[in-house]
């Protein structure tokens, strides 16, 4: 077994005729990220939202490292769960995970929606993420999360709340270390690594990105900087923490993605 932590809810299994939509949250996070998101979302959906490896309730699974190690990993966790087809949506890293692996599962992945997802440029906040993988207090989570917000943001309480459980945990600071160091390669001051664009542009299903034009971490691109196939939303005066930020229009967006023909 993988270890692989998954929380699945929304229509049950054979009842709902829906492929089901599997949610990759982002860098430090977990499953919860996609809390605020899943009500808004149709009844009919059933959702899978993963704990991505070395976070929440999958701190100790196999895939812990980089993206492709995280990909490969819960792919196989899929397999396991004996989940066919599914669509997938990932943010900040799990947006890059989830590109991998719509890369590598091809035609079982109906659509692929990217919310702030990273692997896009080198371009990247290292040092705020530093910050935030060490944070530990509900100060410094807080300070992180307000920091990778739109200004006049407030973190819910139960947001900060769940960091602190999280963080706790033993193992998981080494764990987010041990990521943080996986995404940059080359070392932080050369970004992040890249996907391969001519791939993602060669992808045969729906892709839909969303992205924060006050995005702190990952600096919003133009539209030119994606595949001309991608459907690319701009959202104004919002950071990177859409899940958070913008569950509503998030959902709206995932909403769009599993009923867009594949």
């Amino acid at each position: 077994m993988s270890g692989i932590h998954m929380t699945v809810s929304g229509a049950p299994e054979g009842m709902s005729g829906e492929i089901p939509l599997v949610l990759l949250h982002g860098f430090g996070g977990s499953g919860h990220a996609w809390d605020g998101v899943i009500p808004h979302l149709p009844g009919s959906v059933r959702v899978i939202a993963v704990d991505l490896p070395g976070h929440g309730k999958s701190l100790n699974s196999e895939g812990r490292g980089g993206a492709g190690r995280m990909a490969k990993a819960i792919l196989a966790a899929l397999d396991e769960a004996g989940v066919e087809a599914f669509h997938i949506a990932g943010h900040s890293m799990g947006g890059a995970v989830s590109a991998l692996i719509a890369l590598r599962a091809g035609a079982r992945v109906k659509s692929l929606t990217l919310v702030a997802p990273g692997g896009m440029a080198r371009e990247i906040n290292a040092d705020l993420l530093a910050r935030y993988a060490k944070a530990a207090s509900e100060a410094d989570i807080r300070a992180s999360l307000a920091e990778m917000s739109a200004p006049g943001f407030v973190i819910p309480q139960a947001v900060i709340d769940g960091f602190v459980s999280e963080r706790a945990r033993p193992g998981a600071l080494e764990a987010l270390a041990e990521t943080y160091e996986a995404m940059f390669p080359d070392g932080p001051e050369h970004g992040q690594g890249v996907l391969p664009f001519d791939a993602l542009a060669a992808l045969d299903m729906p892709v839909f990105v969303i992205w924060g034009l006050a995005d702190a971490v990952l600096p919003c691109p133009s539209p030119a900087a994606l595949p001309a196939s991608f459907a690319f939303s701009v959202l104004p005066e919002l950071g990177h923490m859409l899940p958070e930020e913008a569950p509503e229009i998030v959902a709206g967006v995932l909403t769009q993605a599993v009923s867009a023909p594949s």
